[in-house]
């Protein structure tokens, strides 16, 4: 499958820009509100896409919003004249991350010694001082090296973020060291380094900071590698609908070519298995199609000539010449794809609560500790003291635990999340949790269980049920139709078939222990003189009425049952009910199937308000709508039909039993299928979200109290690399409770 992309107009009209060079959210809203500058432009940035989508008139062109993007200090593509296969590079992914990786575990293996030398007097041997700086140098250099090259470009731009002070933080401590080493007199032999000799020290011209500089660069590193991370799998999604498509098609011809060459009005062939490799009419043949990648719902499409397909749905029965009548990006797939990247662009995205302290909070550190050093030069306390305090505030204000808030309880709670099924894609999701009054559940495949299971036997008067279960449980078996296959695993007959044959449209026969048997639509066993008994015919109305699939059995010249196939419900599923309204959530159940299935599953379930018969495009403007109606709207969905939805809702939890379209589009995954996790993913992440905040909480909250002390000279470099240590090991153990979540 395959997607056009074409340069935009210069007149005016919608566009996305690739953007590069965004380290928090506070860049990417920076970057929104220079575009929004412009006349005629309406912009929004997505962070965790790195893509803007713009509006703009006629007076500006697509190279004026990629210029102001530019001045900014980042960089921005346009979208080039190319064909995409939708395929997925996993070699991109790891080159991308590679580098970062790479600086990571450099930084990680020459901090380890420099912080141990530095907290135990045991290691520090003659000299160690000088091992020290060897070490940490490359660290502050090679490890901190995006920090200094974004605070630089910020710093052009007259911004700060969180980088300015990692950067001016670890550059300050490192700087010092270097004054104290070759100027002051922690170059002597014999050095050594703790609380106890900072007292002897006031002035710190005795005292090296090389493990704050060092180790604060590889904290940082890892929060941003973990991150870095999670935002690659932001266009996953899409490259997994596109790759779902057929790559290869059998022309009617014989000739097997590219999926890329077909055009409209060609014939091609589909075999039985196959994908059907575009959106098209059937113009030889009758066969049973599973959609249910597509729609999501699990029972079989039965298609004759004349009738559409879609492509990317899968051919389950006899074989078929199809007419492609849409290609390329014209294709259902193809548009579902761009609802799904809509979808995702247009998602608010919640600022991180770091970012937006540091958007105020770096300023204010910068401009203190300047105040701080021109305070104890103008009171004649000397050069060193002053600058002994002033660094101090830099040091006490590092962001190391800002830093480590929100990647450390991010970790434990998605590893403890792992443990009870639940994958959590990121920290922004977890703000939508504490907000979602409204639970939208998909029925086929998260409520039901998404398969088709034989339900009920009707046998005939005087007809045994075990033995019309083995005959056509043995015929069925000889089918690859997902009904015949419900039948024959409920039936597990292991009886011989003879003379097997498919009749097309209307179901299957053969001979089983010397008996003509015929299963399948009502009109196969009247061709036979089979006709329904009064009994029979009542059960198969009721069946179907409740929209449950009912065959009929015959043999030997007669109508022996009538077995009817359904997807039935998850036996959990009124229990996970009961828990989401609990929690105070509301539950929605959406459905494309019919009215009646629908109202049974949900009284089944617990469920009051039911929205049925709803298309794949369809799903996403419920979900619209009922955010216009001011709820906030959590979807848990499992089909590719599902996918655009989820993206739209402000959480959208996916089965992991569903398509993998599904789970790439979702905010959660609830990897065991069962909806009971559900309950217990939003339960999760609210903790884990009140666990984030409480942990910058008290970073932010350490930094104030421990700000002033600095600056009125209290406290020395060194206590204060230690104080922020502290703090470090604080929010790493407030983290760590999260283990405990049952």
């Amino acid at each position: 499958m395959s997607m056009t992309t074409t340069r935009p107009p210069a007149g005016g009209g919608e566009i996305e820009i690739a953007i590069g060079g965004m380290t928090c959210a506070s860049c990417a809203n920076r970057i929104e509100r220079k575009l929004n500058k412009l006349d005629g432009v309406t912009a929004t940035v997505n962070y965790a896409t790195e893509k803007a989508k713009v509006s703009y008139g006629g007076n500006v062109s697509p190279e004026d919003l990629v210029a102001e993007v530019e001045k900014a200090g980042y960089t921005a593509e346009l979208p080039a004249v190319r064909e995409e296969d939708g395929r997925e590079e996993a070699g991109d992914e790891r080159d991308e991350l590679a580098p970062l990786r790479q600086r990571l575990i450099t930084s990680i293996v020459l901090s380890v010694p420099v912080v141990a030398m530095a907290m135990i007097p045991a290691l520090q041997f003659d000299n160690w001082q000088w091992l020290s700086l060897a070490l940490a140098g490359p660290v502050v250099a090679y490890g901190g090296w995006p920090f200094h090259r974004a605070a630089w470009t910020n710093l052009r731009h007259g911004a700060a973020t969180m980088d300015t002070l990692v950067s001016l933080g670890t550059l300050a401590a490192f700087g010092w060291s270097l004054w104290a080493l070759f100027f002051g007199t922690a170059g002597t032999p014999g050095m050594k380094h703790g609380f106890e000799f900072t007292l002897a020290r006031g002035d710190g011209a005795g005292n090296i900071y090389l493990e704050a500089a060092a180790g604060v660069i590889a904290f940082i590193l890892a929060g941003r590698y973990f991150e870095a991370r999670s935002k690659r799998r932001a266009g996953a999604a899409l490259r997994a609908l596109l790759s779902m498509g057929a790559k290869e098609v059998t022309l009617a011809s014989g000739e097997l070519v590219p999926v890329e060459r077909l055009k409209t009005g060609d014939r091609f062939l589909v075999r039985p298995g196959e994908k059907i490799a575009t959106d098209g009419v059937v113009e030889e043949g009758a066969s049973a199609v599973d959609t249910s990648m597509l729609t999501g719902e699990s029972v079989p499409v039965e298609v004759r000539p004349g009738d559409a397909v879609v492509g990317a749905t899968v051919n389950a029965g006899g074989r078929l010449v199809v007419r492609a009548t849409r290609v390329g990006s014209d294709t259902q797939l193809a548009q579902m794809a761009r609802m799904v990247e809509e979808a995702q662009n247009g998602k608010a995205q919640v600022q991180r609560l770091a970012d937006r302290i540091s958007g105020i909070f770096v300023p204010i550190v910068i401009a203190l500790s300047l105040a701080t050093l021109g305070f104890w030069l103008g009171t004649g306390s000397g050069t060193a003291a002053a600058f002994t305090a002033a660094v101090a505030v830099l040091i006490i204000a590092c962001p190391c635990a800002l830093g480590l808030a929100t990647p450390t309880a991010l970790m434990v709670g998605t590893g403890r999340g792992a443990q009870l099924g639940i994958l959590i894609k990121g920290p922004e999701v977890l703000e939508s949790t504490r907000r979602i009054d409204t639970v939208v559940l998909d029925k086929t495949g998260t409520v039901t269980s998404g398969t088709m299971t034989l339900k009920d036997v009707f046998t005939a008067e005087g007809e045994d049920r075990e033995e019309v279960l083995r005959l056509a449980g043995a015929l069925e078996s000889a089918s690859e139709h997902p009904i015949a296959q419900a039948i024959a695993r409920a039936a597990g007959s292991t009886a011989a078939v003879e003379d097997f044959a498919n009749v097309e449209g209307l179901g299957v026969q053969g001979i089983v222990d010397g008996r003509a048997v015929l299963v399948g639509r009502p009109q196969l066993l009247a061709e036979w003189s089979q006709h329904l008994p009064a009994d029979l015919e009542r059960e198969l109305a009721q069946a179907q009425a409740r929209g449950e699939t009912a065959v009929a059995v015959g043999w030997d010249g007669r109508a022996r049952a009538v077995l009817t196939v359904a997807d039935v419900v998850k036996p959990t599923s009124a229990e996970a009910v009961r828990q989401l309204r609990a929690l105070g959530l509301r539950p929605v159940l959406l459905t494309g199937d019919n009215e009646t299935v629908a109202r049974q599953v949900a009284a089944a379930v617990g469920i009051e308000e039911v929205i049925a018969e709803v298309l794949p495009a369809d799903k996403v403007d419920v979900v619209k709508r009922l955010q216009a109606e001011g709820r906030t709207v959590a979807m848990v969905g499992d089909g590719v039909n599902d996918a655009a939805a989820l993206a739209q809702a402000d959480l959208g939890m996916a089965m992991g039993t569903g398509t993998d379209v599904a789970i790439e589009a979702s905010d959660l995954t609830l990897v065991r299928g069962d909806l009971r996790v559900a309950a217990d993913a939003i339960r999760l992440s609210r903790r884990t979200l009140g666990t984030i905040k409480g942990n910058l909480f008290w970073a932010f909250a350490y930094n104030v109290a421990a700000l002033p002390l600095a600056a009125l000279g209290l406290l020395t470099p060194m206590i204060a690399g230690a104080a922020m240590a502290f703090s470090s090991v604080f929010v790493v153990s407030n983290s760590l409770r999260l283990r405990r979540f049952r």
